[in-house]
C-alpha cells in the first residue's frame, strides 16, 4: 500500500472552504480512480498547515494519477491561499486500527529521520514497542507509519477520539516517543497536532 501527501500552508480563514472542496468535489473524483483506497485531511487552524493524504493499492496506481491530479492540487492550494503545495510519496508500512474515528477526532503527527539502512528495524520497533503502548492511551483510535525508503524519512500519525483525549495523553505520548525513537535510532524532526477534517480510508490492517 502507498500514500501521497499534499501539504498546503493555507490562510486559516480559508480552511473551511478547502475542506468543503475536498469533501464535495475532490474526494468523490479520487475514489473513482483505479487503485484509490481512501483519503484523509488534517488541519491546523492556528498555523494554517493542512495535509491531504490519498491511499493507493500499489505504487503504480499512485504514480499513474500524478499528472491528472496536479492541476487539482494547484486549484485547492489557490483556493486556500497556500501557494505551491508540497507533495510527498510514501509506503504505508504500518496501519493499526482499534476503532474508526468519529466527529471531533484529532491527530498527533510525528516526523522522524532514520538511517535508510536501518529502516526495517525502525519499523519493527514501531510495531513491537510503540503500538502496544499507543493502544493504552486514552481515546486511542488508530495509528499509521508512512516511510520513504530512499531518504529514511517517516511519519507516524496517531488518531484520538477528541481534543480532550489528545490533551490528556500529551505527556505520556512525549515520554513514549522519546523512548521508542531512541530505541529505533530515529531523530524527531517535527511534531504537530491537527483536527481530523476528513477521514475516508479503506486501508486494511497492516501490522
Amino acid at each position: 500500500m502507498y500514500a501521497r501527501s499534499t501539504t498546503i500552508h493555507a490562510k486559516p480563514e480559508s480552511i473551511d472552504a478547502g475542506i468543503a472542496q475536498m469533501r464535495d468535489e475532490v474526494m468523490p473524483m479520487l475514489l473513482e480512480m483505479d487503485g484509490c483506497i481512501g483519503l484523509s485531511m488534517l488541519s491546523d487552524r492556528e498555523s494554517g498547515r493542512c495535509i491531504v493524504t490519498s491511499a493507493w493499492q500499489s505504487e503504480e496506481a499512485m504514480r499513474a494519477t500524478d499528472e491528472e491530479l496536479r492541476p487539482v492540487r494547484a486549484r485547492i492550494a489557490d483556493l486556500m491561499g497556500g501557494g505551491s503545495p508540497t507533495v510527498e510519496e510514501w509506503e504505508i508500512a504500518v496501519l493499526h486500527r482499534d476503532h474508526r474515528s468519529g466527529e471531533g477526532a484529532c491527530v498527533r503527527a510525528t516526523w522522524v529521520q532514520v538511517d535508510p539502512m536501518n529502516l526495517d528495524r525502525s519499523i519493527d520497533v514501531y510495531k513491537l514497542a510503540s503500538l502496544p503502548r499507543l493502544d493504552d492511551l486514552a481515546g486511542f483510535c488508530s495509528a499509521s507509519l508512512l516511510v520513504d525508503r530512499t531518504s529514511g524519512r517517516a511519519v507516524s500519525s496517531v488518531t484520538y477520539d477528541s481534543q480532550e483525549a489528545m490533551d490528556s495523553n500529551r505527556e505520556a505520548a512525549a515520554s513514549m516517543r522519546s523512548a521508542t525513537t531512541k530505541e529505533a535510532g530515529a531523530k524527531v524532526l517535527d511534531v504537530c497536532e491537527f483536527e481530523l477534517s476528513l477521514a475516508h480510508l479503506r486501508v486494511p490492517e497492516l501490522t
